[in-house]
């Protein structure tokens, strides 16, 4: 296996790992390194939509990095459903989590975050078969 594939593939598991406790962890841990305040979310870049931009970006990293590596193995089509599922099981949990609240907006964001990192990836696969 290349050494960058390697080093991608523990950026993705690093990732999975800070994902995992940012989205299970019972208020918002970003917004008490930032702001001191469990009940408050960091806006990242201000927009209209608010904090939701925040999971576009962290899922678009995530499954970037998630498809790169594994894009020319057999487990690329196992992967692809995994981070499509972890978009929409992280955010239900929500529902359950103490002082955590479900938003559609936030679900459509991790889709969103995660379906441009597909499309990206496609595309990069396609080119370097030479299909494009």
């Amino acid at each position: 296996m290349d050494y960058k594939i390697s080093i991608i593939r523990y950026l993705y598991y690093i990732s999975f790992l800070g994902l995992l406790i940012l989205y299970l962890f019972p208020g918002s841990l970003i917004g008490y390194f930032f702001y001191g305040d469990f009940t408050q979310q960091p806006n990242m870049i201000p927009n209209p939509l608010g904090t939701s931009i925040n999971h576009a970006l962290a899922f678009f990293y995530f499954s970037i990095l998630g498809l790169i590596a594994f894009v020319e193995t057999t487990k690329f089509k196992q992967n692809l459903i995994f981070i499509i599922g972890l978009a929409i099981i992280l955010e239900l949990f929500h529902l359950i989590i103490p002082n955590r609240s479900f938003q559609f907006i936030d679900l459509l964001s991790n889709l969103l975050g995660t379906f441009l990192a597909i499309v990206i990836v496609f595309f990069y696969r396609r080119y370097k078969n030479g299909k494009i």
